[in-house]
């Protein structure tokens, strides 16, 4: 005997509320066949749901399957809106009907998304499925709210218009994305983490040092962005290499003080180990301390990825050729093109996402023999 009323809330849920909706928009007569259509496919997937949920195999071997069936629902279930959110909803049993609908579609997406994370450590790759689902979501939902409320393309734009704004604008944003990712972002994230990790060993080494120069570093990181990158543009020009320094001062600091946590995380254990086989100090860095520090060195390059990012844009903001993410989102602003000031944010969150996501990969890769991630993996 299957437990339904444990597992299975939602999809009843979903399938009262798809009904109502059904119902309520059988008194529309402006949409006609299409929504009459449109209806009946949206209980499909919910009714599938519902039979494979109530099979007597579920707690042997079809839960898996069950989690990837109740996927496709959603998937199904969320085409009859987007069919009919562009229709005139002018009376209210359609318009009712129709949010109905979606409220219960969010019923049945949260019950996707419980069950691919229950199923996320067993099945490679899956775990990649619950983020990705949830991203859609709301991507989904802020298509909806925008068409079916008609916020002004101004104020918000919906995922549609920012998408032919990406497609129809390829080459300007080309252009931004070098300007600002390859040369300033990547250049100045170089320089400040690399910087910082140099200024760290040198302070582990000299040890009066960190009493001089670390509340200095607090100090610098302290001043707000808007106050260094006027300086940086005078400095050193208009061009990249200006946002590169004012990068190079947003993330020193962080390395600094991360890999200085890691050096000094090594134990007294192994230092002492160390020391009984006669190594120098340098020996003991390279073979022990260091790779002891990579999850603290990997922490900042992490935090560092976001702030260059960040700071590359507000940057531009205040002088800088005629191109750059930063000079594309205040020009844009001011001509009211507010689709593409989207496109270059989804560009911009693309890119440090990615970015985030290579600098993730590399830890996994050079830190798997660590405790954290050991315990992490548990």
């Amino acid at each position: 005997m299957t437990d339904i009323t444990k597992m299975d809330l939602s999809i009843l849920a979903y399938l009262v509320l798809a009904s109502c909706a059904f119902f309520l928009g059988i008194g529309s007569t402006e949409a006609g066949t299409l929504y009459w259509i449109s209806n009946l496919s949206a209980l499909v997937p919910a009714l599938l749901a519902f039979c494979i949920a109530c099979l007597p195999l579920y707690k042997k071997n079809a839960s898996l399957i069950y989690s990837f069936v109740t996927v496709g629902g959603v998937f199904l279930g969320a085409v009859p809106v987007l069919i009919l959110i562009d229709t005139d909803l002018n009376q209210s049993f359609s318009a009712l009907g129709l949010w109905l609908y979606v409220l219960s579609l969010g019923f049945y997406a949260w019950k996707a998304m419980e069950m691919m994370a229950a199923h996320s450590g067993k099945v490679r790759g899956l775990s990649l499925v619950v983020p990705l689902l949830f991203g859609m979501w709301l991507i989904y939902l802020w298509q909806v709210v925008t068409t079916g409320f008609k916020i002004p393309s101004v104020l918000l734009p919906s995922p549609e218009l920012i998408g032919l704004a990406i497609a129809g604008n390829l080459d300007i944003l080309e252009a931004d994305f070098y300007q600002t990712f390859v040369k300033s972002v990547l250049s100045g994230f170089a320089f400040g983490c690399g910087s910082g990790f140099l200024v760290a060993i040198l302070v582990d080494r000299i040890p009066f040092m960190q009493r001089g120069l670390l509340p200095l570093g607090s100090l610098v990181s302290a001043i707000p962005i808007v106050g260094i990158a006027p300086i940086m543009v005078m400095w050193f020009g208009f061009d990249w290499q200006s946002k590169a320094a004012v990068i190079v001062v947003m993330t020193f600091f962080p390395m600094l003080v991360n890999t200085l946590a890691g050096l000094q995380a090594t134990s007294h254990l192994e230092k002492d180990l160390m020391r009984s086989y006669a190594a120098s100090y340098f020996q003991t860095l390279i073979f022990v301390r260091i790779p002891n520090a990579l999850p603290f060195i990997f922490n900042a390059l992490k935090i560092n990825s976001t702030l260059a990012l960040i700071g590359a844009i507000v940057a531009e903001f205040f002088g800088t050729p005629i191109v750059g993410m930063g000079f594309r989102i205040s020009t844009e602003v001011g001509r009211m093109n507010v689709d593409i000031v989207w496109a270059t944010i989804a560009v911009a969150a693309l890119a440090g996402s990615l970015f985030y996501g290579i600098l993730a990969l590399i830890e996994r890769t050079l830190t798997f023999w660590h405790p954290s991630y050991r315990s992490a993996k548990r």
